[in-house]
């Protein structure tokens, strides 16, 4: 009977393999998780003229992927940022939890500076956008294959640099800052001078003025502009920058009803008014 190193050997060949430096080397095991089939067909002829990668699985959705990954056992896998059922991030970052030595290659159609940003804090090994050249595709996935815990971006130098001019240029006070966290918290301006202990045209005073130096008209764009620049993260908790008055029992009251209405969709752009 044959030794089981012999059977080994012979699955080891059946797998695709490259001469490089005089040496034989298995090709890069890659996974696509993308719900757009153009693209997983691009990425299918692509890789089927570069020898050193194979494909060995592909999903379309969130849900498919962890028993996919556990069945295909990838060294990579490329991951959409909009899926049919979710968001990739979230996804990429459940995986980086699970398997700290998975690459992951962010390749979507989404390459604004809030996306990379987030990507480059999720943990992902290379963030791509779909236009990009095709070696430099490639080059992501090669990276992703040797070093999954380091990040790579081209135009990452040029996104810090333009996040660094607009922090400068939109540069916020404490309370600017406290005031644009409680707005994304959902609370309505009575509720903001409560939890601030500031009357109430000062609270609009502050909204006001966060969005003016914004350039935003409402709540959404003020909040949309603020993640674009980094001034406020998803899931961050709201600073306390200056030290608050333990309040009365009655004033608690009054903020207990506050928090307890702060879907309240009152803030329209308020009128500056002194305070």
């Amino acid at each position: 009977m044959a030794p089981l190193r012999y059977f080994l050997a012979l699955a080891a060949l059946a797998r695709p393999q490259v001469f490089r430096w005089g040496k034989i080397v298995m090709a890069i095991r890659l996974a696509i998780i993308d719900g757009h089939t153009l693209t997983r067909y691009g990425l299918r002829e692509l890789i089927a003229r570069h020898p050193d990668i194979e494909i060995v699985a592909e999903c379309v959705s969130a849900a498919d992927a962890p028993a996919m990954l556990a069945e295909a056992q990838p060294q990579v896998v490329t991951v959409e940022v909009v899926l049919p059922d979710g968001d990739g991030l979230q996804l990429a970052r459940e995986l980086r939890d699970r398997q700290a030595g998975l690459g992951i290659v962010i390749l979507t159609t989404r390459h604004e500076d809030n996306v990379l940003f987030r990507a480059l804090e999720t943990g992902v090994s290379a963030f791509v956008a779909k236009t990009a050249p095709v070696e430099e595709i490639l080059a992501a996935i090669r990276h992703a294959a040797v070093a999954a815990s380091s990040f790579t971006a081209s135009g990452l130098a040029v996104a810090l640099a333009r996040r660094h001019t607009a922090q400068d240029r939109l540069a916020l006070s404490p309370r600017e800052g406290q005031v644009l966290c409680l707005l994304r918290d959902g609370l309505s301006i009575p509720a903001i001078a409560l939890e601030m202990f500031i009357s109430h045209s000062t609270a609009k005073t502050y909204v006001a003025r966060l969005y003016d130096k914004l350039g935003a008209a409402n709540r959404a764009q003020a909040l949309m502009t603020a993640m674009h620049y980094g001034l406020i993260d998803y899931g961050q908790e709201t600073p306390s920058p200056v030290p608050l008055p333990r309040p009365s029992n009655r004033a608690a009251s009054f903020g207990a009803l506050a928090r307890g209405s702060r879907l309240d969709p009152s803030l329209r752009r308020p009128a500056a008014t002194a305070g």
